[in-house]
């Protein structure tokens, strides 16, 4: 019974189900999270990852790799490699039950100036105190009752304590739980009667309930209900209404009409319910009438932040039960709420636990900084601070992003700060043993599976070995593969019937108006050169933003004939004219609502300005656009307008002159650079000493255009272009911090017009496809010495754009002040250049594979072009500035390359068997067991890179706030992919599974999790990346359609697999 327990617990059989159910309970885990705010929730804690049949799972990894140890002798020196992943991975499942039951986080808030000793625990609890009449030796005793919870609204919560108190039996068990909750009156006949008031104060709004007859102090102004007090805000109830009567002045205003009336001192006024009431400092709402009824927990309104939860707890105490209604929640720590039961007082509490430091911290200032000329955009932000320590001694400190604190055990992370950025919010974390158990595991972890790659003794040496033995056995006449290759190739013209055909100017008429009075280009590109400040603080060329604005605007890099420079100096020219080109670009179908609303057919695809307003000068999309905002969800109808919105605006500022930001402001904090029209609106008139820079930025643009109009009909630009130095020199001379470089600035606008990554996913097409094509004709003829050098010079033709797009990585890198991988797209030209990268070193063995690739790197460029991603450069969020961003996502998203190597060639080698017949079929086989070779070692490498970089995520995370793994969906689907690919790895261990048509197919199938990791978690599902959740990208159609092409290819290769490569 004991061998037989010891074969089953330590065979490849339970390590292959291990990762299959492993992975599939992750995956259900990060799905049933989909809709939420964030993920893990208490819900999918509870079913899942705290859940004792999860942990097991782990258990029962240490136990089978700790047997495989012994069962393929891994302590031999041979496979060292093998035996420190297995010990890792050991290591690592430790550390993390360490962490779990060991370790302990939360998050402490300080005020400047001022010194803290405690933080509020990550986890809630339920405390409870009971007293009685019970001494020992003089000493009243008290029995404290603390239980961890973790309740969720979509769980059946269950919760019972039993204990006892002097032999006196007490129950304490959950009536009701509620989510985002708050105390309020619910109507009871036999009830007081009650006046709600919601004030509002430092930001947040609090909960007032007036009884009648009684006064209360609010912020120390008297209120009274029916109980007339002098000095008091008196309201009166009556069979008429509600009346006020003020001894300050005062104002309101009617939320649901907009409204506005005075308070007049000493006057009795209606009191007009659901207004909001603005007396002295002091702002407030009576949201309904008087109420008669009793205290309960209810749940909050959704229109309001539901920060609270509510429990209502059943404590019994020899058969007499009373009910204790909580406030509180995770990061609340709410004073206790007092009842007697019998003969005990019991208190009670719900929330965050407090914990002790054994020393202090004293925050001495908090310093958040902006990119430049922005309110709300921040850079960083950073604590000073003075550790206060009687034993080890005081000491100061910055906390910044990526830069912790970490004494005596504990560790500090700026985490946020308070809204008037007087004080600072830090992460805390204590998990010594913990942490330096799972770093031993991933260093270990790191260097095993780099071992894995270069040491002779490896799985991979052994492939490197047989993939030369295939090599030497191929015969001269090689297999016929022929691939069925479509390219899609679309464009954007506009139709001479866009617009409207009212009063207005016909297109043709518009674009006759335009093409006459355009700028030429040889101008247009010198003033391409000025430095412009966007809205999120950017530095950039004019040519960059206008490029971005034409293409959001239109979709386009051009309108008719004129490039981005010549469109954006037209708008600022002829503002009026603007107003109807019908630039906007609106979605086939799906933006038919649009068109309906604002009144054109449903054919035309762009709109122009003038099309959204009135004729009276009414926003047709303001109704639709405030419904929208007061939704959580957006539909799909809803999107689109926000789109169509964000376009009006866009627009609507380019033609006010508003985004027109080309002038400093005069030794500024942040930097700030503004335009004229921000110069006279919103005073920086009176701020800008310097009256003479202050006229030059009241008037200077337009000075420029007037000489653009006037070289326009003399054709000497000199003028105008002794302006736009002018303007450069002021900007040298005010925003030298964050003026650019001539270098950067040339590079910038190269790189707008080679616009190197959206031709090369044609280029790589046509190159890839080429190559296939020789390819086939090189096995019918491989004597051919023109066809043979053909094959030659595609493959130098591919690496040559290969090194174009290494070429262009960099120029982004340089022109951004970032590695290229830190946002949707640059991650998707990166996965290209892994793609195209290990192609080529794998390659070399194989130039079917370096076809293929090629083919599969423009298919992944092709998708980075789409509509949904944008190709703009960005300023970088604070917790990606950080070497980390070069090392972890570098190596994580360098992954996707071998995964889609793989797939691709599992989608060939299928087509090798269903093409095979008795004649060809030796032939072939040394062709599949090539590219099965080659795909095993693509797969093995990027497992590699996929482990190594989640882990490394780990450790970043670590770093930044203070766990190395919290379930977020984007780490959980990675360690599912890790699974995925572990099984597949591994089958040829497991018996049944062995085989080269199921290691193919299955190559094909597993790349549905990369697919999932990379697009799935970003657009489909919460957490901490994503950042486009609810965005359908791929419809499920598309999803059923890959299903249904998949199953058809494997159904077809498995029939002659099946005959002529089963056994063999």
């Amino acid at each position: 019974m004991q061998n037989k327990l010891a074969k089953i617990l330590f065979s490849t059989r339970l390590t292959a189900i291990l990762f299959i159910v492993f992975a599939f309970a992750m995956a259900t885990g990060t799905i049933l999270d989909r809709n939420m705010d964030t993920s893990p929730t208490p819900y999918t804690r509870t079913l899942i990852y705290n859940a004792w049949w999860f942990e097991a799972i782990m258990v029962v990894f240490v136990i089978n790799f700790v047997g495989n140890i012994f069962r393929y002798r891994l302590l031999r020196k041979e496979k060292w490699a093998t035996l420190l992943i297995h010990l890792s991975f050991i290591f690592i499942i430790v550390g993390a039950a360490i962490t779990r039951y060991i370790g302990f986080e939360g998050m402490m808030a300080i005020r400047e100036g001022a010194t803290e000793t405690q933080f509020l625990s990550q986890k809630t609890y339920l405390t409870a105190y009971i007293d009685g009449d019970y001494v020992v030796n003089g000493v009243a005793q008290r029995k404290v009752v603390e239980k961890e919870v973790d309740f969720s609204p979509r769980l059946d919560n269950d919760f019972k304590v039993n204990t006892e108190y002097n032999n006196q039996p007490v129950i304490i068990e959950l009536e009701k739980f509620i989510a985002g909750a708050e105390k309020d009156i619910v109507p009871n006949d036999n009830g007081e009667e009650y006046l709600k008031i919601v004030e509002a104060g430092e930001g947040q709004s609090h909960n007032h309930f007036l009884k009648a007859g009684q006064v209360q102090s609010i912020h120390n102004v008297l209120i009274s209900l029916d109980n007339k007090v002098d000095g008091a805000i008196n309201i009166t109830n009556s069979p008429e209404g509600l009346t006020i009567q003020s001894p300050y002045e005062g104002e309101y205003m009617t939320m649901a009409t907009g409204a506005t009336g005075l308070l007049v001192k000493d006057s009795i006024q209606p009191l007009i319910l659901r207004s909001r009431y603005l007396i002295g400092n002091m702002a407030m709402v009576f949201p309904k009438p008087v109420v008669k009824g009793n205290f309960d927990i209810v749940k909050k309104p959704q229109i309001l932040k539901g920060d609270e939860d509510g429990v209502v707890m059943k404590v019994t105490v020899n058969g007499v039960t009373e009910r204790v209604k909580l406030l509180g929640g995770k990061g609340m720590n709410n004073a206790f709420e007092q009842v007697k039961v019998g003969n005990l007082d019991i208190a009670m509490r719900y929330g965050s636990k407090v914990l002790e430091l054994p020393f202090g911290v004293k925050l001495n200032d908090f310093i958040a900084k902006r990119y430049p000329g922005t309110e709300n955009s921040y850079s960083s932000y950073e604590s000073k601070v003075t550790v206060v320590d009687k034993e080890k001694g005081d000491f100061d400190y910055h906390i910044y992003m990526n830069h912790i604190l970490d004494h005596r055990g504990y560790r500090f992370f700026q985490a946020s700060f308070d809204p008037d950025e007087k004080g600072t919010i830090l992460s805390v974390n204590h998990d010594f043993w913990g942490t330096w158990v799972t770093y031993i595991g991933y260093f270990l972890l790191y260097i095993s599976l780099l071992a894995i790659l270069f040491d002779k003794n490896t799985r991979f040496a052994d492939l490197k070995r047989m993939l030369e033995k295939v090599k030497k056995q191929k015969q001269k006449a090689a297999t016929i593969l022929l691939l069925f290759i479509s390219t899609v190739g679309f464009s954007q013209t506009h139709s001479a019937n866009d617009g409207n055909a009212h009063s207005r100017p016909t297109k043709a008429q518009i674009d006759s108006v335009l093409k006459a009075n355009i700028t030429p280009k040889e101008h247009a590109d010198k003033f391409g050169h000025m430095v412009v400040q966007d809205y999120s603080g950017r530095m950039m060329p004019m040519n960059t933003y206008a490029s971005e604005m034409l293409r959001k605007l239109s979709k386009s890099d051009v309108y008719e004939d004129f490039d981005a420079n010549q469109v954006f100096l037209s708008i600022h020219e002829s503002p009026l004219l603007w107003y109807n080109v019908p630039i906007i670009y609106l979605k086939p179908q799906k933006a038919d609502t649009i068109r309906s609303i604002i009144g054109v057919p449903t054919s035309q695809k762009y709109v122009a300005l003038i099309d959204f307003f009135t004729e009276d000068g009414r926003y047709k999309l303001a109704p639709y656009i405030q419904e929208a905002s007061g939704v959580q969800v957006l539909n799909g109808t809803q999107k689109e307008i926000k789109e169509a919105e964000n376009r009006v605006n866009l627009l609507y500022n380019v033609i006010e002159g508003r985004a027109l930001k080309i002038f400093p402001v005069p030794n500024d904090d942040n930097n700030k650079w503004i335009s004229g029209l921000e110069f006279r609106e919103d005073g920086y008139r009176e701020k800008i000493e310097d009256s003479l820079y202050g006229n030059f930025i009241n008037n200077g643009f337009s000075a420029y255009l007037l000489m653009l109009n006037n070289a326009k009909k003399s054709g000497d630009y000199s003028k105008a272009e002794e302006m736009l130095a002018g303007i450069k020199k002021t900007q040298v001379k005010y925003g030298s911090e964050v003026m650019l470089s001539d270098n950067k600035i040339d590079a910038e606008i190269k790189y707008n017009k080679y616009d190197i990554f959206k031709k090369l996913f044609s280029w790589y097409m046509y190159a890839g496809t080429l190559m296939f094509i020789v390819l086939i004709m090189q096995i019918f003829n491989d004597k051919n010495k023109i066809i043979n050098v053909t094959v030659k010079v595609f493959g130098f033709i591919i690496l040559g754009l290969f090194i174009l797009h290494t070429l262009g990585l960099i120029a982004r890198w340089y022109i951004s002040g970032h590695a290229p991988w830190s946002d949707a797209y640059e991650s998707m030209i990166y996965v290209a250049w892994a793609t195209m990268f290990f192609g080529l070193a794998f390659g070399r063995k194989s130039q079917l594979t370096i076809a293929s690739v090629a083919f599969v790197t423009s298919i992944i460029l092709m998708v980075a072009h789409w509509n949904w991603m944008d190709p703009a450069i960005a300023n970088l969020q604070p917790v990606l500035d950080s070497y980390w961003l070069m090392i972890h996502v570098a190596v994580i998203v360098m992954s996707y390359g071998p995964f889609t190597i793989g797939m691709i060639l599992g989608v060939v080698s299928l087509l090798l068997m269903i093409f095979t017949n008795e004649k060809n079929k030796d032939k072939m086989l040394l062709n599949i067991k090539e590219l099965t070779i080659i795909n095993e070692m693509a797969l093995t490498t990027g497992l590699i890179l996929l482990t190594i970089g989640n882990f490394l995520g780990g450790m970043w995370a670590n770093e930044s706030w203070g766990r190395y793994w919290g379930w977020d969906p984007k780490e959980t689907w990675a360690l599912i992919s890790i699974m995925v690919y572990a099984f597949v790895i591994h089958m040829r261990l497991v018996p049944g599974l062995r085989g080269r048509f199921g290691f193919n197919l299955l190559s094909i199938i597993a790349f549905a999790s990369i697919m999932m990791t990379y697009f799935g978690v970003n657009f489909y599902l919460s957490g901490l990346h994503a950042y486009a959740s609810g965005d359908q990208i791929v419809s499920f159609q598309f999803i059923a359609i890959a299903i249904l092409i998949v199953a058809i290819l494997g159904f077809l290769a498995y029939r002659k697999y099946k005959v002529h490569y089963k056994k063999k």
